[in-house]
């Protein structure tokens, strides 16, 4: 019998693969929110636009389950600081091997997880990104052009990202705002 990693990755449809994430939640109440699918149809998007040499099915599959044990408590900042390491140590358990794990850890960078996997970084930029861009509680979205100012300036200022510039690129083709 396979693993839940080896159904979820077998997946080739789009929809299908969020729809069997969605169920994971129903079931074991991982985090999956309408974050999860924005997230992932950007980084789907930014892909396939910018043609990227990456995995592209893996890639969609991590956005969908990187964020497994997400809090929504803000004021546990250590939990949250976290949330990237304990969902791998979950994903691990239900049969992704090492390097999706690596991948999805990386997302952000408390873990300090060395050498970054190249699709980390591509996670972490549609990651901050989204949170800029959707609504929540307790503050309104930006729209992109300031999105990509905060991006760009604040959330990676200081940090290398391989896919920046190409990320840049294609936010430009996609909405015409130059950063």
């Amino acid at each position: 019998m396979e693993s839940f990693a080896e159904y979820i990755l077998n997946e080739n449809n789009y929809l299908r693969k969020i729809e069997i994430a969605y169920y994971l939640h129903k079931k074991t109440n991982i985090f999956f929110d309408k974050s999860v699918i924005c997230k992932a149809e950007l980084a789907r998007r930014f892909v396939e636009t910018m043609d990227l040499d990456v995995d592209e099915n893996l890639i969609i599959t991590a956005c969908l389950l990187y964020a497994s044990k997400k809090t929504m408590d803000p004021t546990n900042f250590e939990k949250f600081k976290f949330y990237a390491k304990d969902g791998a140590k979950y994903l691990s358990q239900v049969g992704f091997d090492d390097r999706f794990c690596r991948i999805c850890e990386g997302v952000n960078r408390y873990s300090g997880l060395e050498p970054r996997e190249p699709e980390s970084d591509i996670l972490e930029i549609v990651d901050n990104l989204g949170v800029l861009l959707l609504n929540k509680e307790d503050n309104s979205s930006y729209n992109i052009g300031q999105a990509m100012q905060i991006l760009i300036n604040e959330k990676l200022k200081d940090v290398p990202n391989r896919y920046i510039n190409e990320f840049k690129e294609f936010i430009y083709k996609e909405e015409g705002v130059t950063v």
